[in-house]
């Protein structure tokens, strides 16, 4: 793998009609904020190969609303992308990630965001970045990581979706 892009699903809706947590679907917001971030990762040339997604509802319909902006990317249904810590997704990730190419996940916090962190730290990092993701893993927010030959990770971009119009630290 060459590059990985991570990704907290969008705005959720604050309760399921059956009550369930697993089937919260996206707000409006939610929907635009994550059909944004794959207009600016696309215009960004940061499009995925695979996408391994959550089987919950909302980060379904957060794959759904961004995946128009990359028509040659295959996708992958995971349950135990559910909640799962970052040791979890970083097994996920390695299991399916092919030899170059990109993955992104698209999950959730707080094992997304612990994630994001552990590999910015684990890598040469821009200190504004690097404080930035330490503060917040918003909604719809993108840590998209370059994979170094020798499979070092190193933040290149940061993106949030409803604070700036889906710019932020490149």
């Amino acid at each position: 793998m060459d590059r990985l892009i991570l990704m907290r699903h969008g705005k959720a809706e604050p309760h399921a009609a059956s009550g369930g947590d697993f089937e919260r679907a996206l707000a409006p917001r939610g929907q635009n904020d994550s059909a944004l971030m794959g207009k600016v990762l696309a215009k960004a040339g940061l499009s995925p190969d695979l996408a391994l997604v959550s089987s919950a509802r909302r980060t379904r319909e957060t794959w759904e609303a961004a995946a128009p902006a990359f028509p040659d990317a295959r996708s992958e249904l995971r349950r135990d992308l559910y909640h799962a810590e970052a040791q979890d997704v970083l097994a996920a990730i390695r299991e399916e990630a092919p030899d170059g190419g990109t993955v992104m996940v698209v999950g959730h916090n707080p094992g997304l965001h612990e994630l994001a962190l552990r590999l910015a730290m684990g890598g040469p990092a821009d200190p504004a970045k690097l404080a930035q993701l330490r503060g917040k893993f918003p909604t719809a927010t993108v840590a998209v990581f370059s994979i170094a030959p020798d499979g070092a990770p190193t933040l290149s971009h940061l993106f949030y979706a409803s604070e700036n119009g889906g710019h932020g630290g490149e």
